[in-house]
């Protein structure tokens, strides 16, 4: 019988998801179907109920869900319960429905075992949103002790420092003339989606090491990332994040760890050129 998977978030028409894992799903001969669910907030409980009687045997979850759907879920494990953001979700030999978090262990995989030095570098996240508590916990676990964040609300920076107290908070305001302290900078928000808003000015002012992660990966390159590339800059896109969480939540589900291949990378980029 094909087991479904799918993905849940608003906006989500532009999700690699489907792509990346039912590549995996052929190339493993495993009989199974992975598609974008588009839902709303109200709709939340009902994807529940689909995944206890196994319609769908697991789902990822995208902004604006990654903590709306907590309250709905039987066990938070792992990164998830220490972050309150979930992204993979699977019902258990118990039956019940657990929600985890391959989003830390995705930044990880993808750039920060690549820093050199890491634990002595200031880093910044923009936004705090769902993935930014993902965000601060891979930062910690890579041995950073000074990590700021700042966001258009301020309110949502105050909770997030109730988890992590050792959080420094920026104000938005200030966010131009601050950007010149730190040698790793986050883009955790959706400015740079595609179809959607960007960054109101140039990022002139930051450390020619500075290291520039997107957490954005469609488009490819954000303005702000073009920008920084252009001046020779570190950047990377969100692209490998999505992919090493993607591996992550794949073998939650299927108990298979797949390879990320050549063949695959190229499918995705063809997507997003």
């Amino acid at each position: 019988m094909t087991k479904n998977f799918g993905i849940i978030g608003n906006p989500i028409n532009h999700s690699l998801s489907p792509e990346l894992h039912n590549y995996w799903f052929k190339k493993y001969k495993i009989d199974a179907n992975y598609s974008i669910l588009n839902i709303k907030e109200q709709d939340l409980p009902d994807i529940i109920l689909e995944i206890k009687s196994k319609k769908l045997s697991g789902i990822n979850v995208t902004l604006p869900f990654k903590q709306k759907i907590v309250p709905h879920l039987d066990v938070l494990i792992n990164d998830a319960e220490i972050t309150s953001s979930v992204n993979t979700i699977f019902l258990n030999k118990d039956n019940l429905v657990i929600g985890e978090n391959t989003d830390v262990y995705g930044l990880q995989a993808a750039y920060l075992k690549e820093v050199a030095n890491i634990a002595g570098k200031k880093a910044l996240v923009i936004g705090a949103g769902g993935v930014s508590p993902s965000v601060i916990l891979s930062l910690q676990k890579s041995g950073i002790k000074e990590i700021s964040i700042t966001n258009r609300t301020m309110e949502k920076c105050i909770f997030l420092k109730k988890k992590f107290i050792n959080l420094k908070l920026i104000e938005w305001e200030s966010l131009y003339n601050e950007i010149q302290n730190f040698d790793i900078i986050i883009n955790a928000t959706s400015l740079g989606l595609k179809n959607g808003q960007d960054f109101n000015f140039e990022f002139e002012t930051v450390k020619p090491n500075l290291i520039y992660i997107d957490t954005v990966y469609n488009p490819l390159e954000t303005k702000t990332l073009k920008y920084l590339k252009e001046r020779d800059i570190k950047v990377f896109n969100g692209l490998n994040m999505f992919i090493y969480q993607g591996q992550k939540a794949f073998y939650l589900w299927n108990k298979v760890n797949p390879e990320i291949d050549e063949k695959l990378v190229q499918n995705l980029l063809s997507k997003l050129k």
